[in-house]
């Protein structure tokens, strides 16, 4: 969840920086070029002031202050082109020059300076120009007009070079994108810190609903900070895990004490029937047919009491060798295998795992006693022991009948049997103890089948410990 909210915070960070970065680029952009324009302005200002006398031509005594005037506006501008090296001219309407600098500098027929000159004669200065961005090397031209008598009479025209403008622009830009990426950083930061304040109660969430799915129902959500929506799930969370942990202990308790209750009656009524027994000419079908009812009622509450047992007993888990373990069960199953005349091979190598002996033991034997039970002599239960990724697993394959798919998907349900195994022995509860039993301690018994025919029981433990 986090690698998909995290992304989303960070495109809509830059999103809200990049937006008020590039008003604020434009911004300096702007600011730098009007501050050039505003001084422009002033000087276009200061030689049109210095034109004006210019422009008033005389005869006879005057031509002289005439000529003293122009050559100061030509003095003014030389130096002003020496010093800033800017183009500078003072140029009538006929685009004649009063003045300019540096010598020989035209008004071009068409262009920034021709445009700018055009709209000068209509007495509108140049306070706006385009604007000059810093990948362009354009010049800046402003103009402004010459008015005398309420006629505009010359126009004056600076052709400014752009190098400083555009540089000072740059660096104010270089800021903004160095603010930008602090910024981002720091966002980013957050993000990290707020996308972990806001998951820390769901992972802890989620990872104790997976402990509690697979079988550890003391787990329950820590407590952690987060928005207090969360912190209220989590305590609701662990209200309704204290409830369910009581329901199935209050099952718990009612199986093992119905079990335990029901065997002092019926050991009774045993003994009643075998008394009676006597009374009855022997080889009695009706209480041959009672004995073994009873004997079965006694099996089924004795594994009922060990199921109960099973839900409840938390595995003592230790270093084991699976392999030697599973060659000391099928040995012991041996006997019993010859017995009905079927083969029961093994493939034990030397295999660790974390497991409860006992507890390993009795799956063992509930798997590899139905595997007997249900193949016909002549053919063979395989036992093997192998890794799988991180656990340890004992497959047992036999040659019996085997089972449907549908059939599959219910095996080790409590009491369940197949309904072409109903008369043979059995409760129909040792899968479901066995599976209790490895559940406890972080195993699992599936079940798939086995070509050309049969059953492959799959026994996994872990082969790293786990705590809790």
């Amino acid at each position: 969840m986090r690698a998909r909210l995290l992304p989303l915070l960070i495109v809509l960070m830059a999103g809200v920086l990049l937006a008020l970065g590039f008003p604020l680029a434009v911004s300096v952009a702007a600011a730098q070029q009007q501050k050039v324009v505003v001084d422009r302005i002033d000087d276009t200002a200061r030689f049109a002031a210095l034109a004006q006398f210019v422009t008033k031509r005389s005869t006879g005594s005057r031509v002289r202050v005439t000529d003293e005037r122009q050559q100061t506006l030509q003095n003014e501008l030389t130096r002003y082109y020496e010093v800033y090296g800017i183009r500078a001219g003072v140029f009538y309407r006929n685009s004649d020059p009063m003045g300019r600098a540096p010598d020989g500098w035209q008004l071009p027929r068409d262009g920034a300076v021709r445009e700018a000159f055009d709209e000068a004669l209509f007495s509108r200065g140049s306070h706006d120009p385009r604007q000059v961005w810093p990948w362009q090397r354009g010049r800046l031209v402003v103009a402004s007009p010459v008015i005398s008598d309420g006629d505009v009479v010359a126009v004056v025209v600076t052709e400014s070079p752009t190098g400083k403008m555009r540089s000072t622009t740059l660096q104010g830009w270089l800021l903004i994108a160095a603010g930008e990426a602090a910024a981002m950083l720091l966002a980013v930061g957050a993000a990290l810190r707020l996308t972990g304040w806001v998951l820390r109660p769901v992972r802890v969430l989620d990872a104790t609903t997976h402990d509690i799915a697979t079988g550890r129902l003391k787990s329950r959500v820590a407590s952690a900070g987060g928005p207090p929506e969360l912190r209220r799930l989590a305590r609701s969370f662990n209200e309704m895990a204290d409830n369910v942990e009581d329901v199935l202990e209050q099952q718990r308790a009612f199986v093992a004490d119905a079990s335990h209750q029901l065997r002092n009656p019926l050991a009774a009524l045993l003994l009643r029937i075998e008394l009676l027994a006597f009374e009855l000419p022997e080889g009695n079908e009706e209480i041959a047919s009672v004995r073994t009812e009873g004997k079965r009622l006694a099996s089924v509450l004795d594994d009922l009491l060990d199921l109960a047992l099973a839900e409840h007993t938390e595995a003592d888990l230790r270093l084991t060798d699976i392999g030697e373990l599973v060659t000391e069960r099928v040995g012991a199953w041996r006997p019993v295998a010859d017995e009905k005349g079927v083969t029961l091979t093994e493939d034990c190598p030397a295999v660790t795992g974390w497991a409860d002996a006992v507890t390993l033991s009795s799956a063992l034997d509930a798997v590899i006693d139905n595997a007997l039970k249900f193949t016909p002599s002549g053919e063979e239960v395989k036992v093997c022991v192998a890794r799988s990724g991180e656990s340890t697993e004992i497959v047992v394959a036999d040659r019996g009948p085997g089972l449907r798919e549908d059939e599959l998907a219910r095996i080790g349900d409590r009491f369940w049997r197949s309904a072409g195994h109903q008369n043979v022995k059995g409760s129909g509860l040792g899968l479901s103890i066995s599976r209790a039993l490895l559940a406890a301690g972080g195993g699992s018994i599936t079940y798939a089948p086995h070509e050309p025919h049969g059953l492959r029981v799959t026994v996994a433990v872990p082969r790293t410990h786990r705590e809790g």
